[in-house]
């Protein structure tokens, strides 16, 4: 629970004094001013009324609780029924389902695709929103919001998959999708001899009556419980991408699709992944035989683009606890908030979840409006936002003390998941190198990068500067990450400076002109006070 009624306070020892209230029962949207604002100007104005009964309902006490319980009890794994048949089943607590429910119902996967206006962007803050209440619910989201991509490929596989994912409908029942108000879709890729290497995958797959049959393994399998899957598979032609349904056409288990077992997860816990086995499993191809990569990498771009939304969700989620705990405790007779050393590292880490927000925002825009910019954004994005996450929610960690380090409160968990987006869909030099790639191959989406970051020029001269030393040519593979990762500063810059952001001189200043090892270290001169009152989210 995460908060008990009308608890004692007077004890027979001591009276408990000078402990905030919990966060809970406020609006996530409304609240926060860095996401009213990055989804604003995204061109998501449209759907302040949608968000701000979602931010409510994510904000609640009860949805803060099911995200509790669902970690608490994380997915069981049952491969056979109780007469010793194989089901290949996982269950899940109650509270799981409903967080599912809550988003899948609300358009999380379906926004993007159903002819909503500014779909990417809507999509985009209401995982926000949700995965700051449960992270892990978010997986078997965002696959399923990312594989229409590529479901779409293949229009007999498109037309019979894609409506049941725009139908904004969670069925946790099992059996064939064809009897389901709404279905779930998986990824299962990497391979144990290949890891990110998915051109040395083994899996087979052998031409069956009009389908296929995949016989082989697969190191990760996220979210096993889901419908269908897409998953990489060696034809004749070629490195093929391949949708594996949970049942055949005829009503049938897909028999062939073995779960070996559940994945032991630093954070995730309310969210299963697992190993499998295909044992001559069906499959349909997706797209031409030999084209796989080119096919799956259409999901993967948009998951992508909910790493870096996830991992700026989770930045906030403990930046509001550090500065919600710092307003309300006192400290030699001043509030924490107040203290100066304090306050310039709140402040500190309130610049590095709004330029996150902001960066992540208008990739979603990108993603609307189909932009050349969004292939290098994307990887760009993916690599900073992911990798700044766990040391800045350690530093909220530390706001708070020991009281942070406890697991009755929400920080470890938001620690424990930090590190999953940098990891997941390709990993820092994985991103990195992609990023490198495409800026030698793909001239369009390097003018538009240019061109982005160029807009922005004259606003500010530590801006300015950073961009003038921008290295754009000759960048070897040893140096892929320090160029992605001025890269990804000048595109954050650029996008506070363009959407005139309060926070674009404070970011220009301690992340560009006087950057510092430790949040609050700079020597920069900022209005800390006013950053974060910003930051602050709900009223005191």
């Amino acid at each position: 629970m995460t908060t008990s009624l009308r608890p004692i306070a007077m004890l027979e020892t001591h009276e408990v004094t000078n402990q905030p209230p919990p966060l809970e029962g406020f609006d996530r949207f409304g609240s926060d001013r860095a996401l009213v604002d990055a989804a604003t100007m995204a061109g998501a104005r449209m759907h302040h009324e949608r968000l701000t009964e979602f931010g409510r309902r994510t904000g609640s006490t009860e949805t803060i609780e099911w995200g509790i319980a669902a970690n608490e009890n994380p997915p069981v794994l049952e491969t056979h029924d109780r007469y010793g048949r194989r089901i290949d089943e996982v269950q899940f607590h109650p509270a799981y389902h409903r967080l599912m429910a809550l988003g899948l119902d609300a358009g999380i996967a379906a926004a993007a695709w159903d002819g909503t206006e500014a779909g990417h962007t809507l999509h985009s803050a209401m995982a926000f929103l949700l995965g700051q209440a449960d992270a892990g619910t978010q997986c078997p989201m965002t696959m399923t919001y990312a594989a229409v991509a590529a479901l779409g490929l293949e229009p007999a596989i498109g037309d019979e998959w894609i409506p049941r994912i725009t139908a904004s409908r969670y069925d946790p029942a099992v059996g064939p999708a064809s009897e389901k108000a709404g279905v779930t879709i998986g990824m299962a890729m990497t391979e144990k001899q290949g890891g990110s290497d998915v051109r040395a995958n083994t899996t087979r797959a052998d031409p069956a009556d009009g389908a296929y049959r995949l016989t082989g393994h697969k190191w990760f399998c996220s979210a096993p419980m889901c419908d269908a899957f897409l998953t990489l598979a060696q034809a004749e032609g070629g490195l093929t991408c391949f949708l594996v349904p949970r049942w055949t056409p005829d009503g049938e288990r897909n028999a062939g699709f073995r779960v070996i077992r559940l994945k032991d997860k630093l954070g995730d816990r309310s969210n299963a992944s697992s190993e499998v086995e295909y044992h001559n499993a069906y499959a349909e191809r997706l797209g031409e035989e030999g084209r796989g990569v080119a096919t799956i990498i259409r999901m993967v771009q948009h998951t992508r683009l909910d790493c870096v939304v996830g991992s700026a969700a989770t930045m906030r989620g403990a930046l509001a606890e550090a500065l919600w705990h710092a307003a309300h405790r006192r400290v030699f007779q001043r509030n924490l908030a107040d203290q100066p050393a304090m306050a310039a590292v709140l402040a500190d880490l309130a610049v590095e979840s709004e330029a996150a927000t902001a960066l992540a925002f208008r990739l979603a825009a990108a993603f609307d409006a189909d932009e050349p910019l969004a292939r290098l954004l994307t990887p760009i994005a993916k690599y900073w936002v992911c990798k700044r996450a766990p040391g800045m929610v350690y530093e909220a960690m530390e706001c708070l003390g020991g009281a942070g380090y406890v697991e009755t409160g929400p920080i470890p968990r938001h620690f424990r998941q930090s590190p999953l987006n940098a990891i997941w869909e390709g990993s820092g030099n994985v991103i990195a190198l992609d990023v490198l790639r495409a800026m030698a191959r793909e001239p369009e989406a390097l003018d538009a990068l240019r061109a982005f970051l160029s807009d922005a020029r004259g606003c500010h001269s530590s801006y300015d500067h950073w961009l003038d030393g921008l290295d754009w040519e000759n960048v070897g593979e040893h140096q892929a990450r320090h160029a992605v990762e001025r890269l990804a500063l000048a595109a954050q810059g650029a996008v506070l400076i363009g959407a005139d952001s309060p926070v674009a001189d404070a970011f220009c200043r301690v992340r560009l002109a006087n950057p510092a090892f430790a949040y609050g270290a700079s020597q920069a001169a900022i209005d800390s006070r006013a950053i974060v009152e910003r930051a602050m989210p709900a009223h005191i």
